[in-house]
């Protein structure tokens, strides 16, 4: 088997890649593992994020090899003649980028963990259920999910500012000091309205004028070609659930009535349930249910927002500045838990006072500047996360902060 086409390919590739900015996931991988898996939202960065390290690393080598499985050559040949090939060649790491777009993807790169003495990095959808492959991935590979930038990594991206990520407590304790320094630095409110609607994505360093409208191709080939190849959704569906998208966007937050969702789109009960799942798996939209409702997939969420900001800007230009406020802090609040591989997810609930029940531990209620303790006085461990504040006192938080959570 001839190999220089893809070694041709991927020398291309380096030459255009830049390793100046990095996404925080890059540093927290176990580059050593035999088999590692990235997940994530397409235009978050895996690609960029193998490519980086292969040209830290590798650049020159000829024992490391990016493939991409939608690259046309791999409809005609077996993924797992060509490891072979590549290891018999003296190849020791091979990085898989769209791995599903490969029928039976998870069966070749079980066999060539299993024959091969090969490292195998490979990324794919968000929408993928690892441990629902027909071959048993997750007992052989660590998994990864990458998230969109949060608004630190987009001042970083930016050239703004560089700043260390902030946990959470140390934030609450500590945001008059920490927002102090900050603003000693840059004006953040000037730059968190840019980032909601023109912040949550790399290509953002690539200027404003097509961004909203590679939002929409992403969103478009996420619901038109990756969820019906993923999952049992009928092509003659496909325009009903971008209507859905559309209502749930110029609607969030949207407290969800599932019997009018389904009037209005044409869809069962049962079915808009199932999209609803599937749409946040592939991260096009948040859901944030009570503490009760926690566990139950198929029960109906207390708010729905878009997944960022700016698939809302993207969508529609009827965006109020609340539900741009608390899809941001959900947003920011979910990642930054995702990141911690919590067993179960109790990032984030509705609040019975307040907004939001973070970590079973703090209520936050979510406003502007002059948004006051009513709703939640007597209410231990809460605050208000106020937009339209440079600095806070005491209980009252800056709301761009929780961008520097991760």
């Amino acid at each position: 088997m001839n190999l220089q086409k893809s070694f041709e390919i991927q020398k291309k590739l380096l030459i255009r890649i830049s390793y100046n900015k990095k996404r925080y996931l890059y540093h927290e991988i176990n580059w050593n593992l035999k088999l590692i898996g990235i997940l994530g939202q397409r235009g978050v960065g895996k690609t960029t994020l193998m490519l980086q390290y292969i040209k830290s690393q590798y650049e020159d080598s000829d024992k490391v090899l990016y493939i991409s499985l939608d690259n046309p050559f791999f409809e005609t040949i077996s993924l797992f003649e060509f490891a072979e090939a590549f290891e018999q060649f003296g190849g020791e790491r091979l990085f898989i980028d769209e791995v599903h777009k490969y029928d039976n993807w998870a069966t070749h790169i079980k066999n060539i963990y299993d024959c091969f003495d090969l490292k195998i990095v490979f990324s794919g959808s968000s929408i993928l259920k690892i441990t629902h492959q027909n071959a048993d991935l997750s007992r052989r590979s660590m998994i990864y999910h990458l998230e969109n930038l949060s608004f630190r990594e987009y001042l970083s991206f930016t050239d703004t500012l560089d700043i260390e990520r902030i946990h959470l407590k140390s934030l609450i304790d500590n945001h008059v000091q920490i927002a102090g320094e900050i603003c000693r630095i840059i004006k953040p409110l000037k730059e968190f309205k840019n980032y909601l609607a023109y912040g949550a994505y790399p290509f953002t360093i690539e200027g404003q004028d097509t961004y909203h409208q590679r939002i929409i191709q992403i969103v478009n080939l996420i619901i038109e070609t990756d969820l019906p190849y993923i999952n049992p959704i009928q092509m003659g569906q496909i325009r009903k659930l971008k209507k859905f998208i559309y209502l749930l966007a110029v609607n969030v937050p949207f407290m969800p009535n599932i019997t009018d969702l389904a009037n209005a789109t044409q869809i069962s009960r049962p079915t808009i349930y199932e999209y609803l799942n599937y749409l946040e798996v592939a991260k096009i939209i948040n859901s944030v249910r009570s503490k009760e409702k926690g566990y139950k997939i198929m029960s109906k969420p207390e708010k729905l927002y878009m997944q960022n900001t700016n698939i809302s800007y993207a969508l529609t230009s009827e965006i109020s500045i609340g539900s741009a406020r608390e899809s941001f802090f959900v947003n920011q609040i979910k990642n930054y838990y995702a990141s911690q591989h919590q067993f179960l997810d109790e990032s984030i609930f509705t609040a019975q006072k307040g907004d939001f029940l973070v970590n079973n531990q703090y209520i936050f209620e979510i406003g502007g500047k002059k948004k006051g303790f009513k709703q939640i006085k007597d209410v231990s461990d809460s605050y208000i996360a106020a937009d339209d504040i440079e600095i806070g006192f005491k209980k009252k938080i800056p709301l761009w902060l929780f961008g520097f959570l991760y």
